[in-house]
């Protein structure tokens, strides 16, 4: 049998595959194991705050992962009071106060400054370069007007839409066009898991006046995905606090997520409030002649020209997002160039034919969901509409409500009206499922069956 020491060294392994290097190098590398017991393992932590965070934010992916590991399902209890073995990359670095990226107009400085920018930021994300459709041109106009007056026009402005429809493109299209024309801007781009993750750092090392003389001092703060935000009491505190310090200066802020304000469950009334302050604009899948567009904007940045026909073919068959799009003409430039063939229709047919049949799946629709998980549950299809509500079947409906939020591009009212019941109901199932899932493995592993059957 393996001991506690090679299982946690193994799960720590897939572990560092599945984060980013600066997440795991600050919560991961330097856990300790401590012992296992009765189908618990309990890994050993600094302090009660290294613990709590864990806890809220990891617990569910370590104990998936360390069941994996051993094949059965596991329980894990983080104890404070270890001293870590290894010393994350990002503390053995000096306590130096923290600074966000300002442009200087100083000559000394410019070359140092820009190379950072490059570092943060792609050049690549213009205005210029984002391609306007009916699905998305509010949005690029609301973007656009705060790139040229920040802080006096939609402020602050939210950007909603599925992944892959570019509101990200948008958020870093803003940053470029200010850094262009008004250098000296304090501008912050950062993703919701960064900004939270170094308000862990700068409490743990008693850093909370310099992390708050940074992000409530800067021009124009760009926050991506915060409905990440989620279940994070502290932050959520922090960040109700800096939102006000900046909005009551006139700065500019802006947000995306995958979901409106009102619609993120686990998020603070107030700080939804404030989130719909201003302006919230979507962004919706693009229709034919917009993706057709965009395949001719991306085919720009390389040498090698597909025929109208074959761009055609890729426009009409997928359709679901843009980083699919550009995925399938990667694919098909990267075969002219290292065969030197010319890709004809036939030929895409051939290469894009995995993409092309997972997007011609049969659409997920609530109907579809609520079907599946009444068989998977073993209960009948009008319990899950029904106003039954033993935990038998109260549970599956609320799976069925996550899953189709999280499956269906409809909003929380209109799947409320499917389930025959009201918007307030689906926020709360959407919320306590994924609270459950970070706790339940057996869940976790429900869940993903039943994603998997329905893109099937």
């Amino acid at each position: 049998m393996k001991n506690v020491e090679s299982i946690w060294q193994e799960a720590r392994e897939t572990l560092q595959t599945l984060l980013n290097q600066e997440t795991f190098d600050r919560w991961i590398a330097t856990i300790v194991p401590v012992r296992q017991v009765d189908g618990e393992v309990v890994l050993g932590v600094s302090d009660d705050m290294f613990r709590e965070w864990l806890t809220i934010n990891y617990q569910g992916l370590i104990s998936s992962t360390l069941g994996e590991v051993m094949g059965e399902p596991i329980r894990v209890v983080f104890e404070a009071g270890h001293s870590p073995r290894v010393v994350p990359v990002r503390e053995t670095r000096s306590k130096a106060p923290m600074a966000p990226v300002v442009v200087s107009n100083q000559s000394e400085n410019t070359a140092q400054d820009e190379a950072e920018w490059n570092r943060r930021y792609n050049r690549h994300f213009t205005f210029g370069s984002f391609v306007v459709g009916e699905n998305n041109r509010f949005a690029q106009a609301a973007c656009s007007a705060v790139a040229d007056h920040p802080g006096t026009t939609y402020n602050p402005l939210f950007i909603h839409s599925p992944s892959g429809l570019g509101k990200t493109h948008l958020l870093q299209a803003i940053a470029n066009q200010l850094h262009e024309r008004r250098s000296s801007l304090r501008i912050e781009f950062i993703s919701s898991e960064e900004f939270s993750n170094r308000f862990i750092e700068a409490l743990k090392g008693g850093q909370l006046a310099e992390f708050r003389a940074v992000y409530r001092n800067v021009d124009v703060l760009l926050i991506d995905d915060v409905q990440f935000f989620t279940g994070k009491e502290r932050f959520q505190e922090e960040f109700f606090h800096t939102f006000n310090a900046l909005y009551n200066g006139h700065k500019q802020i802006v947000l995306t997520s995958d979901r409106p304000p009102h619609e993120i469950g686990g998020l603070e009334k107030r700080l939804v409030s404030r989130f719909e302050w201003g302006l919230t604009a979507d962004i919706l899948p693009p229709d034919l002649e917009t993706r057709i567009a965009i395949l001719r904007k991306k085919q720009d940045n390389h040498s090698v020209k597909l025929d109208d026909g074959v761009l055609n073919y890729i426009a009409d068959r997928v359709k679901s997002n843009i980083r699919r799009l550009e995925g399938a003409l990667i694919r098909l430039v990267s075969y002219t160039s290292l065969t030197g063939q010319t890709v004809s229709r036939d030929v895409a047919e051939k290469l894009l034919a995995g993409m092309v049949d997972e997007e011609a799946t049969a659409p997920v629709t609530v109907e579809r969901i609520q079907r599946l998980v009444a068989e998977h549950y073993d209960i009948r299809l009008a319990d899950i509409t029904g106003n039954r509500r033993p935990k038998n079947i109260a549970w599956p409906r609320q799976i069925a409500m996550y899953l189709s939020r999280r499956l269906t591009n409809l909003s929380s009212p209109a799947i409320a009206e499917r389930f025959n019941r009201n918007h307030a109901t689906v926020l709360h199932a959407v919320s306590a499922i994924e609270q459950r899932m970070g706790e339940d493995a057996e869940l976790r592993r429900d869940v993903a069956l039943l994603e998997r059957r329905l893109g099937s």
